[in-house]
């Protein structure tokens, strides 16, 4: 009797049930790309889509450029991108977007979808020119800055449900910041650190779900990072409301009591307790939390050397994002990976409105690498996975709306 060979093509079927699910047709077993890699150790994922990134153009080139962005995102297996309004000019009106829309037609090297911003300046006083804005944006967002008035926050609900945009905010109430810097817990304590009391982003979603019932505005939740967050989530969802959120995988793989004097461990919302933690993963279990962003956001080495109090806020995360979230949460059994596609490529685009073309992406899952920053195709090289050993090892991406492609070699 003869005995079954080994498989020696890539594994292409969790890409084509995607590709399926969206109604599109895969890239063809024919391609170039699929003879380079043709062996079953490689993997074919979709192109992953990341809500939330900052890629400082216009205005932070020194930090990162729309090129150097897109360049990491595409090095992360992300094929389209979501960019926060945090810049110089901010895209409050039409002829301030066209400032960042114009390097993006130039210069991005995979699709990149803005943000326009909820209020003029992001000041958080009057409301920016939505309605001129809106063609050609994702959605709305004062990421950055939480919106402080009630009022103008139902204001802008009404007008996103009229325009038919996502509202994504950044819940964070400026009253109980008190100068905090890293999460109100036992490290800040013990390190004479200020501390950011949790309140301070749950207190904001709570307002937000019950203006979002009133309203019917669609609203996403930026980087949720708390227990009592994850649980009005959960409540406002079982009501019915038109509500979902994120969360990044620094939040879900460390914690306040992983703190170093660095500011690599500087983000915000904070790195919260373990039991802050472990209700993030609860929320990924049960639905309550829809998607994997990264709020890549990074600074210069100078900025990020300033140690906690000091630094800006912020760390880069889109190299890093598949390979920790496949490591900590695939290889651990915790998630499948057919849950990790849905909540990195699927599911933001499905409630965005983004394109699956079919683009993907090609994966060693079965090798592993050193994170080292030095090696980072982004300008931003504060990361807390510095040093970590991470599971799959990125090899190349067909973009197949423009044949574009990339090699992680």
């Amino acid at each position: 009797m003869m005995q079954k060979q080994p498989q020696t093509t890539l594994d292409r079927s969790l890409y084509e049930a995607v590709c399926k699910r969206f109604g599109i047709c895969p890239v063809s077993q024919d391609s170039p790309l699929f003879s380079t890699f043709s062996h079953s150790r490689y993997t074919v994922l979709p192109g992953f889509c990341d809500l939330h990134v900052h890629f400082r153009e216009p205005g932070f080139l020194r930090k990162e450029t729309i090129r150097t962005g897109s360049e990491a995102a595409l090095r992360g297996g992300f094929t389209a991108v979501c960019t926060m309004p945090n810049l110089d000019p901010v895209p409050d009106s039409p002829e301030h977007l066209e400032s960042e829309l114009e390097p993006i037609r130039r210069t991005a090297v995979i699709p990149v979808y803005p943000y326009g911003a909820l209020t003029v300046g992001e000041r958080g006083e009057e409301p920016a020119d939505l309605a001129g804005m809106a063609p050609f944006v994702v959605g709305f967002s004062d990421d950055g800055k939480g919106v402080q008035d009630a009022e103008l926050m139902e204001r802008l609900m009404r007008e996103c449900k009229r325009l038919g945009k996502v509202l994504a905010a950044h819940c964070e109430d400026n009253a109980l910041l008190r100068g905090g810097y890293i999460h109100d817990g036992a490290y800040a304590r013990t390190h004479g650190h200020r501390g950011i009391c949790s309140e301070s982003e749950w207190g904001p979603i709570r307002r937000d779900v019950a203006l979002a019932a009133k309203t019917g505005c669609a609203y996403h939740v930026c980087h949720v990072s708390t227990k009592e967050s994850v649980a009005i989530l959960r409540e406002a969802k079982r009501a019915g409301v038109d509500v979902t959120c994120e969360t990044a995988p620094h939040y879900l793989i460390f914690t306040e009591k992983d703190l170093e004097e660095d500011g690599r461990w500087k983000m915000n919302p904070p790195l919260r307790s373990e039991a802050d933690r472990e209700a993030l993963i609860e929320g990924l279990l049960d639905g309550t939390i829809d998607c994997i962003a990264t709020d890549h956001a990074p600074h210069t080495p100078e900025e990020k050397s300033r140690g906690l109090e000091k630094s800006p806020f912020g760390v880069v995360g889109l190299e890093t994002a598949f390979p920790a979230m496949y490591t900590h949460f695939v290889r651990t059994g915790i998630l499948s990976l057919e849950r990790l596609v849905e909540l990195m490529a699927v599911a933001p685009r499905r409630r965005f409105g983004i394109p699956c073309d079919g683009s993907a992406a090609v994966w060693d899952l079965n090798a592993s690498r050193i994170v080292d920053p030095a090696e980072f195709r982004s300008k931003g090289r504060a990361t807390p996975f510095a040093g970590k050993e991470l599971w799959g090892v990125y090899k190349t991406t067909v973009l197949k709306s423009n044949s574009q492609r990339g090699t992680g070699e």
